[in-house]
Order: structure tokens, then sequence, then C-alpha cells
């Protein structure tokens, strides 16, 4: 923590805002999010596809508009998006606690969603070019602490606010993002958008240019590999816990525990393995390495698939929670290697233009990709468990982090260079595309 504690105060007052700016959009989110089912189908009485959909509107308007929103940060600027995202996210919030109409909470869940679509692709292009290319992967290990302690809070603050109801709840994270919003309004420094229109291309263009580089797509769809993969910390791995351990109290605090052990060790170590990283690899080594971690997360669920669940005790308590917490621990390993390097790499293939946009479509593509991994997964997981194949799902996970390592290893992204702390060239930029 000291070193993490250092490299913030190194940073200029831009970067401190976005890392500050990030911590504080995840606890708002987490302090109100995990608890908007239970209010939509308790409090409100709503069937269970009109809770669904009140939430697959909003995860659609994010990862959908994820390309609008970079594509507006690289014409008018980064922060007129950041913070026009926290005032809209304000807003939706505000009506989610309010409002008791299906057509209301609707367009509340599409504003929070949309929100973020703008605000995320600005806040990771503005960091990118604030920090500077010397110092970017370090920026974004430090980016990934304060995102996950946001996501480590947040569920404990709002666990105590939705105490007093739910209302109160998503009235104060709406306050917690109007705060932040006019923080950012006041101190954050202008950066992005600054081409002249008559350098630029037309949107279309702009995106038949991104689309026509088979470099950043290739690397793109590999690293989606890796989200399906992180993402099972959310999917796969509760549910196997739950088979073995039940729906009582032991399942739930085996599940709880996958999340803060990934969440702490995150923050705890994520600045040291990225330091680490630096100085022995090179940026693709540090990504394969990262992927093959991922696919080795999913080897202790499947040494014990076939293990027959003991009686309650001791054994089957154990048999729940070691090779659960051993696999989300090395997701996040995995995910600390390759994370900051991940983030670099983006701006590289995007030669330092539209980097936003970059941002934006390579998210729609990582979400595209969780998607269709999570239905596959869970498709998966109920046909092995039928066929008397348990270990099946647990082994095509690894294989598929193989998999992905080999698809960067053999060309996707990065060019082999010299090691990420050195500023010479080495990873190339992506081949000139029409702008």
């Amino acid at each position: 923590m000291t070193s993490a504690r250092a490299q913030f105060l190194a940073h200029d007052r831009a970067v401190q805002l976005l890392l500050i700016n990030q911590f504080t959009i995840n606890l708002g989110f987490y302090m109100l999010m995990p608890y908007l089912a239970a209010h939509l189908s308790g409090g409100l009485g709503l069937a269970g596809w009109l809770v669904g959909l009140v939430l697959g509107v909003r995860n659609f308007s994010q990862q959908g508009m994820f390309l609008i929103g970079g594509t507006l940060a690289d014409r008018l600027g980064y922060k007129p998006l950041i913070v026009a995202g926290l005032l809209l996210r304000t807003a939706g919030f505000a009506v989610l606690g309010l409002a008791t109409s299906v057509p209301a909470l609707i367009a509340a869940s599409a504003a929070t969603g949309f929100a973020g679509a703008l605000f995320n692709p600005a806040v990771r292009a503005y960091l990118a070019e604030a920090a500077g290319e010397e110092r970017r992967v370090d920026a974004f290990a430090l980016f990934n602490v304060f995102y996950q302690a946001g996501i480590l809070l947040g569920p404990l603050v709002g666990m105590v606010l939705v105490r007093a109801g739910f209302r109160p709840t998503c009235l104060v994270a709406a306050a917690v993002f109007a705060v932040l919003g006019a923080v950012q309004l006041a101190a954050l420094p202008a950066r992005g958008g600054a081409h002249g229109a008559g350098e630029r291309a037309g949107v279309l263009a702009e995106w038949r240019g991104i689309l026509a580089d088979p470099r950043f797509l290739l690397f793109a769809a590999a690293m989606s590999g890796s989200y399906v993969l992180t993402f099972q910390v959310y999917l796969a791995l509760p549910l196997e816990v739950r088979r073995v351990a039940g729906e009582g109290t032991a399942g739930t605090a085996v599940t709880a525990a996958l999340f803060v052990a990934s969440g702490l060790a995150t923050v705890l170590f994520q600045t040291r393995v990225t330091a680490r990283c630096k100085a022995r690899h090179e940026p693709r080594r540090a990504l394969v390495r990262g992927l093959l971690l991922m696919g080795a997360a999913f080897l202790p669920p499947l040494a014990v698939a076939a293990v027959p669940v003991p009686g309650p005790g001791p054994g089957r308590w154990t048999l729940a929670a070691v090779p659960a917490v051993l696999s989300a621990l090395l997701l996040a390993w995995g995910t600390m290697t390759a994370y900051p390097f991940e983030m670099d790499t983006i701006v590289r293939l995007a030669g330092d233009r539209l980097v936003a946009t970059h941002y934006g479509l390579y998210n729609t593509v990582c979400g595209i990709g969780i998607t269709l991994g999570n239905l596959v997964t869970g498709a998966a997981l109920d046909a092995a468990r039928g066929a008397g194949l348990p270990a099946l799902p647990w082994a095509v996970l690894a294989l598929l982090g193989a998999g992905c390592a080999w698809a960067l290893r053999a060309g996707a992204g990065p060019e082999a260079g010299p090691r990420a702390g050195s500023t010479a060239p080495g990873l190339g930029r992506a081949p000139t595309a029409p702008r």
C-alpha cells in the first residue's frame, strides 16, 4: 500500500482526480445496484421478466453505446463527457429511487447505463493522455486499485443505507454522483477533442478505419476471452459454491469471500505485481502471462469436480471454499498482471489518435464477448452436470485462457519489444487507417 500511496502522490492533480473519480463512481454504483433487483421485485412487486427487462436495459444502453461515448469524447473533449455522464447518472439514480411506474424505471435504467457509456471511455483516454507514455502502465495499475476499492466498499455502505429504505439509498448514491460531477467540472483540466474539424474525417469514416485494423480487432477479440474468464467470479464460481455448500449461510459466506479475496488482493498487490512485470517482461509477455494465469484459475475446481459432495460439516465447507477462493485469487492475479498493459496497448494500437473511440469499441467487443461467453458457460454447466461430466466446463474455461494467450503470442496486439519500463520503440502502432 505504501507503494500505491507514493505513486498516487507522484502523479499530477488531473490523474489524482481521475483515480478518486473512479473510486467514487464504483462506490456510488455498488452501494445501489446489488439491491436494485430486490427493490424491483419485493418493494415494487414487479414480475421477474420486468425485473430482467429493467436490468437488461441498463446493461444494453451501456455496452451498446460505448462507441458513441468514445466518439463524442474524441470530438468534444474528455472532460465534458465525464461531467455529462456523472450528471446523467445522478438523474438516473434519483429517478430509480422515486419512480414507481415501469416506463419511468426503464428510462432511468437506460439513463444510468448510457451515463457509463459517456464517461468510461473518456476517463480511460484522459488518464492515458494525462499520465504520458512513460507512466501510463503505472497509472492504470493505480486505476485498478481504486476501481476495486470502490467495488469492495460500495456494497458495504449500501448494506447499511438500505436498512433505511431503498429510496434513501438511491438519493444518497445520486448525491455522490452530483458532488463528483461538480468537483470534476470545477477542478478537472480540459483535455482531448483538440483536433480541428478540418483535420477530421466523418464519424463513419473513422469507425471504418478502426474496423479495418486487424491487429486491434484481433487484440480485442483475444482479450474479450479474459473478460469471460474473470466474469466467472459472478457466474460459474458462485453456482459451484451453491451446488456444494447449499443455499444456506455457508454458501452465502463463501460467495462473499470470493469477492472480498479478489478485491483485497488487487488493492494490496496490484502496484507490486505491475512493478515486477515491468522489470521482467515486455508488454506482450505480461499479457500472455496474465491470460495463462486466468486460465489456470479453473484448475482447482477442475481438480475436485468429480469429488462426491460430503455431508454437512467441515469437509463440505472446505470443498466449497478452497477451490473457489483459489480460483478467485488466481483470476485476480491474472487480471493484475494483464490489465495495466492491456489498457496501455489499446493506446499504442490506436497510434495515440481517437483513443476514446478505440476504448469505446474495445469495451463493446468485450461486452459482446462476455454476453456470449456467459450464455455458453451457463448452458455448459447445466448440460455437463446432467451428462455426468462435471469437469468439462472447467476444462473448457482453462483452455479458453490458454487459447487467448496463444492468440496474443501469435500476433494479436502488441509486437514484441523492450520491457514496459523502456521508452524505446517496440510496440509499434496500428497501421495507418483513414481518419
